[in-house]
């Protein structure tokens, strides 16, 4: 049995083209964590997944999954994976029975209550046909045949796509018993982000291909801060540094993104001219951190 990270990723580097992905991206899920693979549209997620299942190889950099250089994965090995991968599922014909027999034979740990006991709260017959339900059930459907394979490793890319809120509520909560009873290991992505805030410990977040954190989710909410102030001419000129890491407009107001506490702040920014009588600081829930660090754009 594999000890160490499950997850091991060091400087990886990936284009399409011109176009880079991937730039320098590195870091480690432990066991027993829910990790957070976090960016916008486009910023390399979908392909860092691809390169973790041996799918892709990265131009440089290495991976390795479950201790296993990710491009030559044992089959013995994949089976200790789960993917969900943007919703995909084979074999739609097959109604739920079916397919949940089909999938049965290639697992040798199969939990069949597991596949029913999230399943069977779609309250669909089981006779239905995959192709005869909706995007949201789908997904259910391919997330109960995950969580039947008993893994030691699930990664769940953009897991919500198509899941309505009762249904993204639903799996969350199964998800967490799921991990907290098994000990599960769980890389996930998603675009909606205030759904992680109770779910992962530990995350990176990409932005075009770079690194821009990495580590325990608190650690990024406790130092990271959010500021406002009119809008000024001078404030049009602030571009990120050091110690900003991001700068927004409204018609009336400045938003200013950045590690530094608000004495610390207040100082850096009258140093560069800027009137700082009125500046306060923005209370902040994950999605405005993630918001703020990524920008709304």
């Amino acid at each position: 049995m594999h000890s160490g990270p499950v997850i091991s990723c060091r400087d990886l580097r990936h284009s399409y083209g011109e176009k880079t992905v991937l730039d320098g991206l590195t870091f480690d899920v432990e066991p027993g964590s829910i990790f957070g693979l976090l960016g916008k549209n486009g910023a390399g997620k979908t392909t860092t997944i691809n390169i973790l299942m041996g799918f892709l190889r990265p131009l440089s950099g290495q991976c390795r999954v479950l201790g296993e250089p990710s491009n030559d994965i044992a089959p013995a090995t994949r089976r200790d994976i789960g993917l969900l991968h943007e919703r995909f599922i084979q074999y739609d014909f097959m109604s739920i029975e079916e397919i949940e027999r089909f999938h049965a034979a290639f697992y040798p740990k199969w939990e069949r209550d597991v596949f029913y006991d999230l399943v069977g709260r779609l309250d669909v017959p089981v006779t239905r046909r995959i192709s005869r339900m909706s995007c949201g059930q789908r997904s259910q459907v391919v997330l109960g045949l995950i969580m039947a394979q008993t893994p030691r490793l699930m990664l769940l890319d953009d897991y919500s796509m198509g899941l309505d809120v009762g249904y993204r509520r639903l799996f969350l909560e199964f998800l967490q018993e799921y991990v907290a009873e098994r000990g599960t290991t769980v890389l996930v992505t998603s675009h909606v982000v205030q759904d992680l805030d109770k779910l992962i410990d530990r995350m990176v977040i990409i932005q075009s291909g770079k690194t821009l954190v990495t580590g325990r989710k608190e650690d990024f909410l406790d130092s990271f801060h959010g500021y406002r102030l009119p809008r000024t001419e001078v404030t049009d000129r602030l571009r990120p540094t050091g110690h900003i890491a991001n700068v927004e407009h409204s018609a009336a107001t400045t938003s200013i993104y950045g590690y530094l506490a608000y004495d610390e702040m207040r100082a850096a920014l009258a140093s560069a001219g800027v009137a700082v009588d009125d500046l306060t600081e923005m209370p902040m829930d994950f999605e405005d951190a993630f918001i703020g660090i990524t920008g709304k754009y």
